[in-house]
Protein backbone atom coordinates (compact mmCIF):
# COMPACT_ATOMS: atom_id res chain seq x y z
CA UNK A 1 0.00 0.00 0.00
CA UNK A 2 1.51 3.39 -0.80
CA UNK A 3 2.51 6.12 1.78
CA UNK A 4 1.14 9.54 1.75
CA UNK A 5 2.62 12.03 3.94
CA UNK A 6 -0.14 14.72 5.39
CA UNK A 7 0.98 18.29 5.56
CA UNK A 8 -1.13 20.83 7.77
CA UNK A 9 -0.98 24.55 6.63
CA UNK A 10 -2.65 26.96 8.79
CA UNK A 11 -2.41 30.35 6.79
CA UNK A 12 -4.06 33.40 6.10
CA UNK A 13 -4.93 35.43 3.02
CA UNK A 14 -3.86 38.37 3.81
CA UNK A 15 -0.61 37.09 4.65
CA UNK A 16 1.90 38.29 2.00
CA UNK A 17 4.45 35.47 3.49
CA UNK A 18 2.01 32.82 3.43
CA UNK A 19 2.04 33.15 -0.42
CA UNK A 20 5.77 33.28 -0.68
CA UNK A 21 5.85 30.12 1.97
CA UNK A 22 3.52 28.20 -0.55
CA UNK A 23 5.69 28.82 -3.32
CA UNK A 24 8.87 27.37 -1.49
CA UNK A 25 7.14 24.74 -0.25
CA UNK A 26 5.42 23.91 -3.46
CA UNK A 27 9.32 23.86 -5.01
CA UNK A 28 9.99 21.15 -1.92
CA UNK A 29 7.27 19.08 -2.84
CA UNK A 30 8.28 18.70 -6.32
CA UNK A 31 12.15 17.90 -5.37
CA UNK A 32 10.88 15.44 -2.06
CA UNK A 33 8.22 13.96 -4.54
CA UNK A 34 10.05 13.03 -7.32
CA UNK A 35 11.34 9.39 -6.66
CA UNK A 36 7.34 9.30 -6.11
CA UNK A 37 7.11 9.67 -2.69
CA UNK A 38 3.32 11.54 -2.48
CA UNK A 39 2.83 14.64 -0.17
CA UNK A 40 -1.24 15.78 0.54
CA UNK A 41 -1.72 18.99 1.67
CA UNK A 42 -4.70 20.27 3.57
CA UNK A 43 -5.01 23.56 4.86
CA UNK A 44 -6.59 25.33 7.56
CA UNK A 45 -7.69 28.99 8.61
CA UNK A 46 -6.08 31.48 10.61
CA UNK A 47 -7.12 34.78 11.13
CA UNK A 48 -3.85 37.23 11.50
CA UNK A 49 -6.38 40.50 11.83
CA UNK A 50 -10.38 39.25 12.64
CA UNK A 51 -11.04 42.86 13.52
CA UNK A 52 -10.00 44.36 9.86
CA UNK A 53 -13.13 45.29 8.42
CA UNK A 54 -14.39 44.08 5.27
CA UNK A 55 -13.98 47.41 3.81
CA UNK A 56 -11.12 48.76 4.78
CA UNK A 57 -10.60 52.69 3.89
CA UNK A 58 -7.24 53.09 3.23
CA UNK A 59 -4.31 51.40 1.80
CA UNK A 60 -1.97 48.95 2.93
CA UNK A 61 0.24 51.00 4.39
CA UNK A 62 -2.43 52.95 6.30
CA UNK A 63 -3.57 49.41 7.35
CA UNK A 64 -0.17 48.55 8.58
CA UNK A 65 0.49 51.85 10.44
CA UNK A 66 -2.07 51.64 12.72
CA UNK A 67 -1.71 48.01 13.16
CA UNK A 68 1.69 48.19 13.64
CA UNK A 69 2.27 50.79 15.49
CA UNK A 70 5.25 51.49 12.67
CA UNK A 71 6.12 54.86 10.58
CA UNK A 72 4.69 54.77 7.08
CA UNK A 73 8.22 55.36 5.76
CA UNK A 74 9.48 52.04 8.08
CA UNK A 75 6.07 50.59 6.13
CA UNK A 76 6.91 51.17 2.93
CA UNK A 77 10.33 49.74 3.17
CA UNK A 78 9.30 46.66 4.26
CA UNK A 79 6.45 46.34 1.90
CA UNK A 80 9.19 46.81 -0.61
CA UNK A 81 11.51 43.94 0.42
CA UNK A 82 8.66 41.73 0.27
CA UNK A 83 8.11 42.79 -2.79
CA UNK A 84 11.63 41.97 -3.75
CA UNK A 85 11.70 38.55 -2.33
CA UNK A 86 8.03 37.81 -3.58
CA UNK A 87 9.44 38.49 -7.30
CA UNK A 88 12.17 36.05 -6.24
CA UNK A 89 9.67 33.08 -6.48
CA UNK A 90 7.86 34.15 -9.53
CA UNK A 91 5.36 36.36 -7.36
CA UNK A 92 4.83 40.17 -8.41
CA UNK A 93 2.86 41.87 -5.34
CA UNK A 94 0.78 44.88 -5.72
CA UNK A 95 0.25 46.65 -2.54
CA UNK A 96 -0.62 49.73 -3.95
CA UNK A 97 -3.52 47.72 -5.70
CA UNK A 98 -4.16 46.19 -2.36
CA UNK A 99 -7.46 46.56 -0.81
CA UNK A 100 -7.26 45.09 2.41
CA UNK A 101 -10.14 43.15 4.14
CA UNK A 102 -11.29 40.88 6.78
CA UNK A 103 -10.58 37.21 5.21
CA UNK A 104 -13.17 35.24 7.35
CA UNK A 105 -15.52 34.85 4.25
CA UNK A 106 -12.46 33.76 2.17
CA UNK A 107 -11.95 31.39 4.91
CA UNK A 108 -15.17 29.99 4.54
CA UNK A 109 -15.36 29.16 0.94
CA UNK A 110 -12.17 27.64 1.37
CA UNK A 111 -13.87 25.48 3.87
CA UNK A 112 -16.10 24.78 0.60
CA UNK A 113 -13.98 24.19 -1.31
CA UNK A 114 -12.18 21.31 0.33
CA UNK A 115 -15.65 19.60 0.26
CA UNK A 116 -15.46 19.55 -3.13
CA UNK A 117 -11.49 18.41 -3.80
CA UNK A 118 -10.93 22.42 -4.60
CA UNK A 119 -9.07 23.90 -1.82
CA UNK A 120 -5.82 23.50 -3.08
CA UNK A 121 -7.27 25.33 -6.46
CA UNK A 122 -9.00 28.10 -4.76
CA UNK A 123 -6.14 29.00 -1.71
CA UNK A 124 -3.88 29.80 -5.07
CA UNK A 125 -6.44 31.80 -6.65
CA UNK A 126 -7.80 33.39 -3.58
CA UNK A 127 -3.61 34.58 -2.71
CA UNK A 128 -2.97 35.49 -6.63
CA UNK A 129 -6.60 37.91 -6.30
CA UNK A 130 -5.35 39.53 -3.49
CA UNK A 131 -1.81 40.33 -3.70
CA UNK A 132 -1.17 40.58 -7.90
CA UNK A 133 -4.63 41.45 -8.68
CA UNK A 134 -5.77 43.98 -6.38
CA UNK A 135 -9.30 42.13 -6.44
CA UNK A 136 -11.42 42.64 -3.22
CA UNK A 137 -11.78 38.69 -1.38
CA UNK A 138 -13.77 40.21 1.05
CA UNK A 139 -17.18 40.70 -0.48
CA UNK A 140 -19.57 37.57 -1.26
CA UNK A 141 -19.95 38.67 -4.73
CA UNK A 142 -16.35 38.65 -5.74
CA UNK A 143 -15.51 35.32 -3.57
CA UNK A 144 -18.14 33.58 -5.59
CA UNK A 145 -17.01 35.50 -8.83
CA UNK A 146 -13.11 33.80 -8.15
CA UNK A 147 -14.40 30.90 -6.40
CA UNK A 148 -16.72 29.81 -9.97
CA UNK A 149 -12.56 30.40 -12.03
CA UNK A 150 -12.03 27.11 -10.11
CA UNK A 151 -15.32 25.17 -10.23
CA UNK A 152 -17.15 25.84 -8.29
CA UNK A 153 -20.77 26.74 -7.87
CA UNK A 154 -21.31 30.58 -8.04
CA UNK A 155 -24.80 30.35 -6.18
CA UNK A 156 -23.66 27.32 -3.70
CA UNK A 157 -20.91 29.33 -2.19
CA UNK A 158 -23.43 32.90 -1.84
CA UNK A 159 -25.82 30.60 0.05
CA UNK A 160 -23.00 29.05 2.17
CA UNK A 161 -21.51 32.22 3.01
CA UNK A 162 -25.26 33.93 3.70
CA UNK A 163 -25.68 31.06 5.68
CA UNK A 164 -22.29 30.70 7.44
CA UNK A 165 -22.29 27.15 7.35
CA UNK A 166 -18.87 26.89 7.47
CA UNK A 167 -18.25 29.53 10.32
CA UNK A 168 -17.93 27.17 12.38
CA UNK A 169 -15.29 24.60 10.46
CA UNK A 170 -12.97 28.29 10.65
CA UNK A 171 -13.58 28.76 14.02
CA UNK A 172 -12.46 24.93 14.75
CA UNK A 173 -8.96 25.72 13.00
CA UNK A 174 -8.60 28.40 14.92
CA UNK A 175 -8.67 26.72 18.31
CA UNK A 176 -6.67 24.02 16.80
CA UNK A 177 -3.77 26.30 16.14
CA UNK A 178 -4.30 27.74 19.66
CA UNK A 179 -4.24 24.30 20.97
CA UNK A 180 -0.53 23.56 18.63
CA UNK A 181 0.89 26.62 20.16
CA UNK A 182 0.32 28.63 16.54
CA UNK A 183 0.68 32.49 16.67
CA UNK A 184 1.67 33.29 13.48
CA UNK A 185 1.68 31.97 9.85
CA UNK A 186 2.66 29.91 7.96
CA UNK A 187 3.11 27.36 9.69
CA UNK A 188 3.38 23.66 8.51
CA UNK A 189 2.31 20.72 10.27
CA UNK A 190 3.93 17.29 8.71
CA UNK A 191 2.41 13.64 9.93
CA UNK A 192 1.00 15.81 12.78
CA UNK A 193 4.26 15.83 14.94
CA UNK A 194 6.54 17.95 13.19
CA UNK A 195 6.33 22.00 12.82
CA UNK A 196 8.11 24.41 10.51
CA UNK A 197 7.12 28.32 10.76
CA UNK A 198 7.18 30.56 8.42
CA UNK A 199 8.33 30.90 5.04
CA UNK A 200 11.79 28.97 5.05
CA UNK A 201 13.94 28.31 2.05
CA UNK A 202 13.03 25.43 0.15
CA UNK A 203 15.88 22.99 0.78
CA UNK A 204 14.44 23.20 5.16
CA UNK A 205 11.51 22.18 3.36
CA UNK A 206 12.82 19.51 2.22
CA UNK A 207 14.83 18.31 4.76
CA UNK A 208 12.08 18.44 7.07
CA UNK A 209 9.47 16.39 4.48
CA UNK A 210 12.72 13.48 4.37
CA UNK A 211 12.59 13.49 8.51
CA UNK A 212 8.94 13.24 8.95
CA UNK A 213 8.70 10.31 5.97
CA UNK A 214 11.79 8.49 7.50
CA UNK A 215 9.85 8.86 11.08
CA UNK A 216 7.04 7.01 9.22
CA UNK A 217 9.59 3.86 7.95
CA UNK A 218 10.59 3.79 11.61
CA UNK A 219 7.40 3.38 13.17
Amino acid sequence: MAKTLKVDIWSDIACPWCYIGKRKFERAVEEFSADGREVEVEYHSFELAPDTPVDFEGSEVDFLVAHKGMPAEQVEQMLSQVSSIASSVGLDYDFESMQHTNTVRAHQVLHLAKGKGLQVELKERLLKAYFEQGRHVGRAEELADLAAEVGLDRDEVLSALESEEFLPDVRADIAQARTYGISGVPFFVLDRKFGVSGAQETTTFVQALGQAWDEQDAV
